[in-house]
């Protein structure tokens, strides 16, 4: 006789006495089942949370960035203000030269023409 009683018995065979899978080999493959979709949730969790941690690093990146961007921008929007600023102000002498030179002509004209009438 052998050691172990039953061994061969239907009911510890995976499959039943009925010829169809015993309830603990069928309870064995759903915890199999279950087992495979938790490790496969766990790897897709664990690839998410680097795509995240990557993500947030060229979040920072671009804040950085973005910070930068905004002071350089700052900086040229100040250097052609005084750069506008300086041009209106030599429009504005040579007109105003022009504008000199103009009544200086003109009074020296009229002041030549009175002469020459009176």
């Amino acid at each position: 006789m052998s050691s172990v009683p039953f061994q061969n018995s239907p009911a510890n065979s995976p499959m039943g006495a009925s010829g169809q899978p015993s309830k603990t080999s069928a309870i064995q493959q759903q915890v199999g089942e279950v087992m495979g979709i938790m490790q496969n949730n766990i790897e897709r969790v664990m690839e998410r949370g680097e795509r995240l941690d990557t993500l947030q690093d060229k979040s920072e990146d671009l804040s950085q960035s973005a910070g930068a961007f905004r002071r350089g921008a700052t900086k040229v929007r100040r250097q052609m203000w005084w750069q506008n600023m300086k041009l209106k102000i030599i429009i504005a002498l040579v007109v105003c030269a022009i504008l000199l030179a103009v009544i200086r002509t003109s009074s020296i004209f009229f002041l030549v023409l009175f002469e020459v009438l009176y």
